[in-house]
């Protein structure tokens, strides 16, 4: 099982990942206050500014503060430790 670290020490499995997206859109906004109000979300940026919405296999839905790009890259195992750490500041 590959694990992916989706910041402030917080990971998830690579496998139950359904889509990452931006939360910018309607049906994202939607979707992530529809997961709050079943208790189906897990804010996982700290109060920081959700930069990636994480769609799970189980329904849940998990907010990060790194980028999708990021999350993604990490999936893959292709950014540089140096990209790692400034994302997490």
């Amino acid at each position: 099982m590959k694990l992916i670290n989706i910041g402030f020490g917080n990971i998830v499995a690579a496998d139950r990942l359904v889509a990452i997206v931006s939360p910018g859109s309607a049906p994202v906004k939607r979707m992530v206050q529809e997961a709050r109000e079943q208790g189906n979300l897990v804010d996982a940026a700290y109060g920081r500014r959700t930069r990636a919405v994480l769609v799970m296999d189980s329904g849940h839905v998990v907010l990060s503060a790194l980028a999708p790009e990021t999350v993604a890259n990490r999936m893959d195992g292709t950014m540089p430790q140096a990209e790692e750490d400034e994302d997490e500041e």
